[in-house]
């Protein structure tokens, strides 16, 4: 492989109750719509303000702003704003906001961390400056799953005593930028006793692929996301796959997106697997044919 190959990274931005900007990435979101008439949903959450119908299907729709902890919108601005369809863990899902700005080519390499002082509940993954604007990123994955805690208790999977002792004996290291999905990640693998390692990006993951190859403990199975800021899933793959001596690890990438184009390009820099993100079981099984794989 001479160059690497990816696809374009895209932001949409838009504003919530107030005036900061705020983005994510616009191969998440299935349409943008004006504001509609919505079906109460009972019992619900209380940012969720209703169902939208979309494509024949029932949307939840979700007042962003309130989801984030900033003033809910005001019924003025509620006619006014946009409904986003997003796709968010194979779930169809609309964000009411304020007003939608633009969409940007992002330079993923440019995204700084969120400061610690914001703790893991701000909702944010990084912060990118366009033009003298800072754009917040948002974990729409841990937003989701702060409306719908329900969606992060673990998945209870069973593997036969040889399937649980093969991933035993591997060097196991996943890599996602979220919270929400290194929790939900972390959990399929606790829960059956098996270690691993962990980290939230893409360049420190490089780091210790190396250093565990010249440790001699080399990384066995490589199991990453794709849409990360700064060195992304398929840079991660394409690095991994040109580093001469490396001893090459069997990589899952993985996706929150129903994408085949996802999918087509972590094949194309040489992922072993490619997954929409999240299934305990679909995940522990491609872990296993890399076990096999791997001798």
């Amino acid at each position: 492989m001479s160059s690497t190959i990816k696809q374009p990274q895209k932001l949409l931005l838009f504003r919530l109750s107030g005036t900061r900007l705020f983005g994510f990435g616009t191969l998440k979101i299935r349409e943008i719509l004006p504001f509609m008439r919505l079906n109460r949903l009972p019992h619900s959450h209380p940012s969720v303000i209703g169902t939208a119908s979309f494509r024949g299907s029932t949307v939840p729709v979700i007042d962003m702003a309130a989801a984030v902890g900033q003033q809910p919108l005001s019924q003025e601005e509620r006619q006014q704003g946009s409904i986003i369809i997003a796709d968010v863990q194979r779930q169809e899902i609309g964000f009411l906001v304020r007003g939608v700005e633009q969409i940007i080519e992002a330079n993923w390499k440019q995204v700084l961390p969120p400061p610690k002082s914001l703790g893991k509940r701000a909702f944010i993954t990084g912060l990118l400056d366009v033009d003298g604007d800072i754009i917040q990123l948002l974990d729409v994955e841990l937003l989701l799953a702060t409306v719908y805690p329900e969606s992060l208790a673990p998945d209870v999977v069973t593997l036969e005593d040889g399937e649980q002792a093969a991933l035993a004996r591997l060097n196991i290291l996943l890599v996602d930028d979220s919270h929400v999905a290194r929790k939900q990640l972390s959990d399929a693998l606790d829960n059956l006793g098996v270690s691993y390692q962990v980290t939230a990006k893409g360049d420190e993951a490089m780091h210790m692929l190396v250093r565990d190859d010249e440790l001699e403990c080399p990384v066995d199975i490589l199991v990453s996301d794709i849409e990360m800021p700064g060195l992304d899933g398929y840079e991660l793959t394409f690095n991994v796959r040109n580093h001469s001596g490396l001893k090459q690890p069997y990589i899952i990438l993985h996706t929150s997106l129903n994408s085949e184009m996802s999918l087509s390009y972590a094949n194309q820099v040489g992922a072993n697997e490619a997954l929409t993100k999240f299934d305990a079981e679909e995940l522990l099984r491609a872990m296993l044919r890399g076990a096999h794989a791997t001798g």
